[in-house]
């Protein structure tokens, strides 16, 4: 083959590789819209996802966490969970109080507040998947489900 015949034949590659890119950045902004709508949708409950995941992680844990093994369920340094703590300890969602079988570790809990809070944000969550899921024609979910899935094997 000559030089100019694979000159030729490369837009074949790139178109290919243009389309996976797209679909892939397809994903990419559509993660982008599906986290603008949970964000808008906890807006109004004073709560962000972030601020949810914490509170969501207490209130399954039923009993005070160390700051350390919430910045690992988050996948986080602690300095991101210290400064999300600074923020829901102002907002009377949690409390922060000193480990007693480990006085270097700092423990954190729900209030009544927070858990309310996390109630209502689960809720607001909640109706705002059901009306992203609802967007999607008959059998789309079903397709969008199993092509994520198969990203993941």
């Amino acid at each position: 083959m000559s030089h100019n015949q694979a000159v030729r034949k490369r837009p074949r590659n790139g178109a290919r590789r243009r389309a996976a890119d797209s679909l892939v950045f397809s994903f990419l902004s559509a993660a982008d819209v599906v986290e603008a709508r949970l964000e808008a949708a906890l807006s109004p409950t004073g709560l962000s996802l972030a601020k949810l995941a914490v509170l969501h992680l207490l209130a399954d844990a039923r009993e005070p966490l160390p700051l350390s093994d919430l910045a690992a369920r988050q996948h986080c340094v602690r300095s991101n969970i210290t400064q999300l703590m600074d923020r829901l300890e102002k907002d009377g969602l949690v409390r922060r109080r000193a480990d007693p079988s480990d006085r270097r570790s700092v423990l954190a809990e729900l209030t009544a507040a927070g858990e309310h809070a996390h109630a209502k944000g689960v809720r607001a969550l909640a109706e705002a998947q059901r009306a992203i899921v609802s967007a999607l024609k008959a059998g789309e979910a079903t397709s969008l489900r199993n092509a994520l899935s198969a990203l993941k094997s």
